[in-house]
Order: C-alpha cells, then sequence, then structure tokens
C-alpha cells in the first residue's frame, strides 16, 4: 500500500474546507459531464424518429436496428477518438484548455445534427459530436482529482460524476419539452448546456499538480545533461502506460473500462426503443409517447444520480474493489430482470430508477479509481486510453444488440439483457486490481 493519507473530517464538515477555485472546477467538470451524457441521451431519444424520417418510407425494425446500431457505432468511436487525442493534449497543454476546445466542438455539431438529410450526414456529425465529448470526462476527471489531491477525493469525484445521471434527467426534460415538436428541435436545444459551460470557464486556472509537472519538464528540456530518470519522465506518455511499471494498471483500467461501458451504452442507446415497444402495446404510440419515454429516462437519471454520489462514500468506507462488485452485481441482477422479466410498461417507472442508481453509479469508479493508478504526468492520458479502448470495444455494442434485435423480431429488450451481462467484466477487473484506498494521489 502507498503512503497514506491525512485524517478527513467526519460527518459534512468537510464541505466548509472546500476553497471557491476548488468549487468552481467541480462545477465545470460537473457540467462537462452532464454535456457529455446529455448529448448522447438526447440522440437515443431521437434515434427511431430521426432514422424513420432519413431512410424515408416505413422502415422495418431490422432496417432501424442496422442504421441505428451504424450511427451509434460512429458516435462512439468518434466519443473514443476524442478521448485517445485530447486525453494526451490535455497531459500536455493543461486540462482546463482542453476541456473548452471539446465544448466548442460539442455545440457547433450538435446543432449541425439538426440541419441533416440523410443517414450519412447525420452519421458524419455525430462522429465529430462524439470526438468533443469524448474529452469532457477523460479531462476533467484528472482534473478534478488533482484540485482535490489531498482531502475529500472520492466522495467529490463521486459527486461529480452525477452530472452524468443530471444529463439524462437534462435531455429527457428536454426531450419531453421539445420532442413533439420534432427530432430537429431536440438537437438544436441540446446546444445550451455546452453555452453555459463556455461562460462559466473564464478566468479558471490548471491545478497545482499539473503546474508542477509542466514545471519540471520545462526544466528538464532546458538542461544540457539529462539524466534516465528525466528522459523516462519527458518520454511520450501513451508509451509509459505500457512500462514494467505501470501495465498491470493499465490492463486493469481497460478491462473495468469495457465491462460498465458495454453494460450501460446498449441500455443508454436502446432503453428508448424498448420503452416505446412497451407503450406501443398499450396503445401509446407517435407524440403521445413522447412524455412516458421522456420522464422514464428522467427516472433512469434520478437513480444514476443517487448512484453517482453514494459511490464515493461506499469506497471510503469499504474499498474502491468492493464498491465496484457492489455496483456491477447490480447492474446485472436489475438489468436482467427488468429486460426479460417485465412485458408490460407498468413496473418501469419503479425499475428504470434502481437500473440506473447501479448502471450509472459504477461510473464513479472512473473517477475514483482510474486517476488513483497512475501519476500525474499521463494520468489524463491513462484515464483517456482505458476509456478510449473501452469505447472502441463498446462502440460495437450498440451495433450487435440491433442487429441481434433484428434476428430476434425485433426484440430490443433481449438484445439489451444479453451485453448488459458484460458487467462482469468489470467484477474480474475489480478481483484482480489493487486497492488503492487510503492512498495519497500518485504525482
Amino acid at each position: 500500500m502507498g503512503p497514506t493519507a491525512r485524517a478527513q473530517p467526519t460527518g459534512w464538515a468537510w464541505v466548509r474546507e472546500i476553497s471557491r477555485y476548488q468549487w468552481m472546477v467541480f462545477l465545470i467538470a460537473w457540467l462537462g459531464w452532464s454535456l457529455d451524457n446529455t448529448d448522447f441521451n438526447l440522440f437515443a431519444l431521437v434515434l427511431r424518429p430521426a432514422i424513420t424520417e432519413l431512410l424515408g418510407g416505413n422502415p422495418t425494425a431490422a432496417d432501424i436496428g442496422r442504421v441505428g446500431g451504424i450511427l451509434s457505432m460512429t458516435g462512439l468511436l468518434g466519443w473514443a477518438l476524442g478521448g485517445f487525442a485530447f486525453g494526451i493534449v490535455g497531459d500536455y497543454i493543461g486540462r482546463v484548455r482542453t476541456l473548452m476546445l471539446s465544448v466548442v466542438l460539442v455545440a457547433i455539431c450538435t446543432a449541425l445534427q439538426g440541419l441533416t438529410h440523410s443517414p450519412l450526414t447525420f452519421g458524419i456529425c455525430r462522429f465529430l459530436t462524439g470526438v468533443g465529448t469524448g474529452a469532457e470526462l477523460v479531462v476533467g476527471i484528472p482534473l478534478v482529482a488533482e484540485a482535490f489531491a489531498d482531502v475529500h477525493r472520492a466522495k467529490v469525484l463521486g459527486i461529480m460524476m452525477t452530472g452524468g445521471g443530471f444529463g439524462s434527467l437534462i435531455g429527457g426534460q428536454l426531450y419531453a419539452f421539445v420532442g413533439p415538436y420534432g427530432w430537429r428541435y431536440v438537437m438544436f436545444a441540446g446546444v445550451l448546456p455546452a453555452l453555459i459551460l463556455l461562460a462559466l470557464r473564464r478566468g479558471l486556472e490548471e491545478p497545482e499538480h499539473f503546474q508542477a509537472v509542466h514545471a519540471r519538464r520545462v526544466a528538464i528540456r532546458a538542461q544540457a545533461d539529462q539524466s534516465h530518470e528525466d528522459r523516462a519522465f519527458l518520454r511520450f506518455a501513451p508509451a509509459q502506460l505500457f512500462t514494467p511499471v505501470l501495465r498491470h494498471s493499465t490492463f486493469i483500467g481497460v478491462l473495468f473500462c469495457v465491462g460498465t461501458l458495454l453494460s450501460i451504452w446498449t441500455s443508454q442507446i436502446w432503453l428508448p426503443t424498448i420503452q416505446g415497444q412497451l407503450l406501443a402495446r398499450e396503445g401509446i404510440t407517435g407524440p403521445a409517447a413522447a412524455p412516458f419515454i421522456g420522464h422514464g429516462m428522467t427516472l433512469w437519471g434520478l437513480g444514476g444520480i443517487i448512484g453517482y454520489a453514494t459511490f464515493g462514500f461506499f469506497a471510503d468506507a469499504v474499498g474502491r474493489r468492493a464498491t465496484i462488485i457492489f455496483y456491477n452485481v447490480g447492474t446485472i441482477a436489475v438489468g436482467l430482470y427488468m429486460y426479460l422479466g417485465v412485458d408490460t410498461y407498468d413496473l418501469y417507472p419503479y425499475l428504470l430508477p434502481v437500473f440506473g442508481y447501479f448502471v450509472f453509479g459504477v461510473f464513479s469508479g472512473h473517477a475514483v479509481y482510474l486517476p488513483e493508478l497512475f501519476p500525474t504526468h499521463v494520468r489524463a492520458t491513462a484515464v483517456s486510453f482505458c476509456n478510449g479502448s473501452g469505447r472502441v470495444i463498446t462502440s460495437f455494442g450498440p451495433l450487435l444488440a440491433g442487429l441481434l434485435a433484428g434476428s430476434l423480431n425485433g426484440a430490443f429488450n433481449q438484445a439489451t439483457a444479453v451485453m448488459t451481462c458484460f458487467a462482469g467484466l468489470s467484477i474480474v477487473a475489480a478481483l484482480l486490481g489493487r486497492e488503492t484506498k487510503d492512498e495519497v494521489l500518485p504525482e
């Protein structure tokens, strides 16, 4: 076990120790993650009507599954590429500037999706939006971890991740209000969170951990004679992830991310469609179904908010690994019952928040556990590589589920249930990984 962090105050007294700068960092990262999830939630909500209009005529469930899966895969591949690229950039030019570059890209390309008139152009805009959203979480996590490096790290990072749940809440409410006017207006409304985030960023400085790393890089490059340790420090950040010191942590991080991402994103993409199918059995279709689906996704997000927020408290109490296992077991159990054991919409308002608690909440582990496995000078690269690798693999999940649904006569619930079981990979990662509870953040 590494060096021990200093004792933290009990109860809620720790909140009073948070500085104005830390509050601002928290808010920026929280909004960035909210924007990320709002975008993908809105995409999932408009997926079926958008594909129906873009394809023309009356596309079959197989057509919707195939094209929707390809578009989902395209967005997730862009997310992976953006995560890879912006994560590396974030380790060199800073977390704050990198985050803002991504927000601009998201705002522009989200609006452009609403102006497209073919699956091809929609897919291009979807890919570019994914590139932008890919940066927000992988840069925001190191930003908050370093700003709260000494105390409260797990709690604050877990609460910061509630932005993902609020993203579903925001997306659900935007769809409930704007959805009846058409899917294009939903895309236009998705620009609003990005504009708010850009307005708040002004004047925010980099965390001291990053400033120290930047200063060390400058000092080393100015030296005529560099030691072996100095040359290793300056080595290209992605290459450092596969050195003997870090490669086990890299493997654990990738496996953890693959399991959680596969289990959630198939649900994120197809859950609105599954709800629509259940409602159609009860005669609720078209615009009349939009409020039900929007509020259902809101309940899912509310459950996620609680799951995100409580993760850090559990992680501080019983350890990171046990908490990760608990959330993944809950994801599998509740997800399988909801998708395979329920054939009417009546129970969904009760099951959605419980499922959201587990399937969203485990993502706080990305923010709490991953930064503790890597030092500052490669932290953003490491978080982006682990998430990005998971996203590349995950990008095929919605497509596979869409194709499975086509072969199952449109049974998107059965296909999604299969993909939910991949949460088991994250359980394996937790069993093989090292415990980081009570350790200081590596410098």
